[in-house]
């Protein structure tokens, strides 16, 4: 991006352009993204796509804030998102040393937080003590293990009622976005135009304010599964794999190196 948002630009951004972000965890990849994304999330996904675990709660603050330097080094005229890990807000106060943390190691422009109304106390305070806050309801990563796996969210009527009341919660408290994620379409909808600002969807339908994509999901490098919200933009396991393939076999065979690559 040319010019790096900000906090204003983004909540200004609803109902005029949709917002595009991409996950990054390390500074290759962030210069990468950065040319089309105009937000980076720097996930707890990278416990998944980095650490190789089967989820994201053992992802620690120590690991969120190296990755986040890193993907700040990359790419600097880019609005940086951190996620706070399982277990860094469990209240308002723990919540607030944490946040700090973050924000005096890194260059972040802003955490994020999962969960609605029984997180609104705890964003609200995040704001108020100048730590700048990005939402995230519906589908919780973190709460997988208590809800005994990835479930979508929105199918009755409760749940809708549940997730809109989340969602102005989340408002009220002073999140300038949120994320929402694994929600039936239809409620993506009626929960981008039930607050005033961006709702930013993964797995949630084209009907809200942008779009995250997890960029090893994305790019076709992550194997293991493909969730059905992702779209394949390339294939890009098995075009490394070929390339590594064929380095191997220049090196097994004496073609490599040659004395253009030679000094």
């Amino acid at each position: 991006m040319s010019k790096k948002l900000t906090i204003s630009s983004i909540k200004k951004s609803k109902g005029l352009k949709p917002l595009v972000m991409i996950t990054a965890y390390d500074a290759l990849f962030a210069r990468l993204v950065s040319e089309s994304a105009d937000m980076i999330l720097v996930g707890d996904s990278l416990n998944m796509s980095f650490a190789g675990k089967s989820d994201t709660i053992s992802a620690t603050l120590d690991q969120m804030i190296y990755h986040t330097n890193a993907v700040c080094m990359g790419a600097q005229n880019s609005f940086v998102v951190c996620d706070m890990p399982f277990g860094t807000y469990i209240d308002k106060e723990t919540a607030l040393q944490n946040a700090i943390k973050i924000f005096q190691q890194t260059q972040a422009d802003c955490v994020k937080i999962e969960g609605g109304v029984e997180k609104a106390e705890v964003i609200q305070h995040l704001s108020d003590n100048g730590i700048a806050v990005c939402g995230h309801i519906g589908l919780l990563p973190q709460s997988v293990r208590s809800e005994g796996g990835y479930k979508v969210k929105g199918k009755t009527s409760e749940e809708k009622i549940s997730i809109i009341e989340d969602a102005k919660a989340v408002e009220r408290a002073g999140a300038f976005c949120m994320v929402i994620e694994g929600t039936k379409a239809d409620v993506a909808k009626e929960v981008a135009q039930a607050v005033s600002i961006p709702v930013i969807g993964i797995g949630a339908g084209a009907d809200v304010d942008g779009q995250v994509l997890v960029f090893s999901d994305m790019l076709g490098l992550f194997e293991e599964f493909t969730p059905k919200f992702v779209k394949k933009y390339l294939d890009g396991a098995t075009l490394v794999k070929d390339a590594l393939a064929d380095y191997a076999d220049e090196v097994v065979n004496k073609k490599f190196p040659t004395e253009e690559h030679t000094y």
